[in-house]
């Protein structure tokens, strides 16, 4: 089993990928993209900028409906002050304190999750969980307790949980397929405490649609990491099993079963809520009666700012504005997906695609329920339906997404490797240091002229263009009275094979300069590596322009 991530999610095909030529060419294109944005590379910044725009313009999308499907319900409900803004004002108060604890997310390392602090994150998810369940503490709702009681305001914990368990997962697949310090058995030991106990306690709320919207996002991460696909597909064989069997045992489910199969055998009991929903829809035709028009929300559609809040979206802003819906969240997928891509480990693509998934899905979930593709779960439509930890956690993952998006970094590359181990040469008196490109260093303050070359020199023999040859201790520079100004790197290179067998069959007497005529002096100009030969070509290059009478009368050139 092999952690990687799907080529059809991240960018390439598995042909491309087993083709030398195309993965060249993918790393010349990665390479290439040298533009930034904000000081950023543009691969990392214009996801973060992407999801964070539609992000936001989400969010506002969503104030805005809900406020046209809750003001008549808020204007003649006495427990809302007959406040026609009474739930726009709460969920905007929910969304500022989801923004806060998303900024906190985001400039945190999520490795302090994922690693430093994984046992305390469990263990305080236990706890809310276990919370539901007590006196005292315990808010219930529709038979179901979900809920923990704060003053005037309800926590949901099974929607914070949501974020707590992705992170675990990842954190545990990353120790199994990268770090490998924990077996089959102890992984075993550690996802039953770590994501069974969680799930069973939601389930006991009940709770089954987080809990297969958590499932799912989990399989996606297994997916990702390269776990056995077999093993996968026999596993949710056996979760869809037990889940048809817990539904088919309650009474609640069994009802929303029967009036997912058919719709209209009770239009003014359970099947109430999704007939009006689907006059929702048909009233808005393809652009709808336009925002704030809605006539299901007067009293006629149950809900209609939380869990149908796509229906009314539906008959207010008809087929386009669903459709712009669809593809708003199409454009979050992509900025998910695309940091999961440029994510630094197996954990940050696994927080990241697991968080992306789950999303998603949660978004599917609810829109098909809506228009009966599929029973109804009372999930609420992420950024969009109204709810405090609905909203809270929703623009959490968004802060998961940009802590990990800051966390990616450019692939190194061999030249990152060797200039690791370069260092600059200080300089002396009199040396000009480093000339940039642009900077134009007059010929007389060069110490590379003449002046330079006739420093001192020593045992090596004859300098070269300012290059001295004094091996040893000294350097290239000799006594260093003579040394080119500017600066030297020293170290970082590396030798290739090839370069080493020509230095093998080299004498043993040293790498000498050769002359014009072609010898090689034995004492001549060394290199304190031991690297490279280098070809006298004459001090004067005014010689290298003369010419000698040769055996025929013909000029001939020498010095080259």
């Amino acid at each position: 089993m092999r952690a990687q991530l799907p080529d059809f999610l991240f960018g390439g095909s598995a042909r491309q990928m087993g083709s030398s030529a195309a993965v060249r060419a993918e790393r010349r294109r990665e390479a290439g993209r040298d533009k930034q944005i904000f000081g950023v590379p543009e691969r990392f910044m214009k996801p973060r900028i992407v999801l964070l725009a539609v992000t936001a313009i989400l969010v506002c999308f969503g104030m805005l409906m809900i406020y046209s499907a809750s003001s008549v319900t808020a204007l003649a409900d006495k427990s809302c002050d007959y406040d026609a803004a009474f739930y726009l004002k709460r969920q905007l108060l929910f969304a500022a304190i989801g923004v806060g604890l998303a900024v906190v997310i985001a400039r945190m390392d999520y490795h302090l999750l994922s690693r430093d602090h994984l046992v305390a994150l469990e263990a305080v998810v236990i706890i809310l969980l276990i919370l539901v369940f007590v006196p005292g503490f315990s808010g219930s709702a529709l038979g179901a307790s979900r809920w923990i009681k704060l003053g005037s305001f309800q926590l949901q914990p099974s929607e914070f949980a949501k974020i707590a368990l992705i992170v675990v997962g990842a954190a545990l697949m990353q120790r199994y397929y990268v770090d490998r310090d924990v077996d089959s058995i102890e992984l075993a030991k550690l996802v039953l405490v770590g994501i069974v106990v969680p799930l069973a306690l939601i389930i006991k709320q009940p709770d089954k649609g987080s809990t297969l919207i958590i499932l799912v996002a989990l399989v996606a991460m297994l997916f990702v990491a390269g776990f056995n696909w077999k093993v996968l597909l026999v596993s949710i064989a056996v979760v869809g099993v037990f889940f048809l069997v817990l539904s088919v045992s309650q009474d609640y489910s069994l009802s929303r079963i029967t009036t997912f199969l058919d719709p209209w055998q009770d239009e003014l009991g359970e099947s109430y809520q999704i007939i009006q929903g689907f006059y929702a829809f048909g009233s808005g035709g393809l652009f709808g009666v336009g925002i704030g028009f809605s006539k299901q929300k007067y009293a006629y559609l149950p809900m209609a700012h939380n869990d149908f809040i796509f229906a009314v979206i539906g008959e207010e802003c008809g087929l386009v504005g669903t459709v712009g819906v669809l593809v708003g969240f199409a454009v979050f997928a992509w900025a998910g997906f695309r940091i999961a891509r440029y994510a630094p480990d197996l954990a940050g693509r696994l927080i990241a695609c697991g968080c992306t998934s789950l999303i998603i899905f949660q978004l599917l979930v609810n829109i098909c329920g809506v228009i009966g593709l599929v029973p109804l779960s009372g999930k609420p439509l992420p950024f969009l339906s109204y709810g405090g930890s609905s909203i809270m956690s929703c623009i959490m993952i968004v802060g998961v997404l940009m802590s990990v998006s800051r966390s990616s970094r450019l692939p190194e590359t061999e030249h990152d490797e060797r200039r690791r181990g370069w260092r600059m040469r200080d300089g002396g008196e009199g040396d000009p240091g480093l000339s940039f490109v642009g900077e134009v260093t007059p010929r007389s303050e060069r110490m590379g002229g003449r002046a330079a070359r006739g420093g001192a020199m020593g045992d090596g023999g004859q300098g070269f263009d300012g290059w001295q040859g004094a091996r040893g201790d000294r350097g290239l520079g000799g006594d260093g009275s003579g040394s080119r100004g500017g600066f030297t790197v020293v170290g970082g290179g590396r030798q290739t094979s090839r370069q080493r067998g020509r230095d093998d069959r080299r004498p043993s007497g040293g790498y000498g300069h050769r002359t014009s005529t072609g010898s090689r002096n034995s004492g001549g100009y060394g290199h304190p590596a031991g690297g490279y030969e280098r070809i006298n070509l004459n001090d004067d290059p005014a010689a290298r322009l003369r010419t000698d009478r040769g055996r025929g009368g013909r000029p001939e050139r020498r010095g080259r």
